[in-house]
C-alpha cells in the first residue's frame, strides 16, 4: 500500500510538472515577444524630422521662398535632443569623439541661424552658403566609419542606427 501511495504521488507530481512545462512553453514566446520589442531610438525620430526640415529648406531655396526658410531654419538650429538616458549612452559610446560630435551640432546650429538671417535679408547667395555649411556638419556626425561600431553598441537596434546613418549621408 505504501508503494501505491508513492506511485500515485509520483504520477501527480509528474503530471503537474508536465502541465506547468507545457503551459510555460506556450506562454514563453508571448512573454519574449513583449520583451524583444524595443522602443525606437528617439535619435531616429529627431534625425527624420531634421531631414524633413532640410528637404523643405532645399525646396524653399530653389523657389526663393525666403519667408519659409526663415521659418524652417530655427527648427534645424534648435532641433530636439534625445532623452537623457539615450544621450548618455550615445556620448559614452563616442568617448573622446563626443567633442567632435558636439562641434558638428554647434556648427549646424550656427549655420542654420546664419541661414535664417540671410533669408530674412533675401540674400540668396548667403542662404545657400549657410545651407552648404549646415549639411557637412550634420553628415559629419555619421561618417561611414562610425556605422558598424555604433550599430553594434546599440543593443538590438542595429538596423535603426544604420538607417539613421544612411539617411544622414
Amino acid at each position: 500500500m505504501t508503494h501505491r501511495k508513492h506511485s500515485h504521488a509520483f504520477g501527480t507530481i509528474t503530471l503537474t510538472v508536465t502541465a506547468c512545462l507545457l503551459l510555460w512553453g506556450f506562454l514563453l514566446p508571448a512573454w519574449a515577444g513583449d520583451a524583444t520589442q524595443v522602443e525606437p531610438l528617439a535619435l531616429r525620430k529627431i534625425m527624420q524630422e531634421l531631414g524633413r526640415n532640410m528637404q523643405a529648406i532645399t525646396g524653399a531655396i530653389s523657389q526663393e521662398e525666403w519667408v519659409q526658410v526663415v521659418q524652417l531654419a530655427p527648427k534645424v538650429a534648435a532641433h530636439p535632443e534625445p532623452p537623457l538616458t539615450e544621450k548618455m549612452r550615445i556620448l559614452a559610446y563616442l568617448g573622446a569623439d563626443a567633442t567632435k560630435f558636439r562641434n558638428f551640432d554647434a556648427q549646424t546650429h550656427e549655420a542654420a541661424l546664419a541661414m535664417k538671417l540671410a533669408a530674412a535679408s533675401s540674400d540668396g547667395k548667403a542662404v545657400i552658403q549657410s545651407f552648404a555649411l549646415s549639411v557637412p556638419a550634420g553628415v559629419g556626425a555619421y561618417q561611414p566609419d562610425r556605422r558598424l561600431p555604433m550599430a553594434q553598441q546599440c543593443q538590438g537596434r542595429c538596423g535603426e542606427v544604420q538607417a539613421i546613418a544612411t539617411a544622414a549621408t
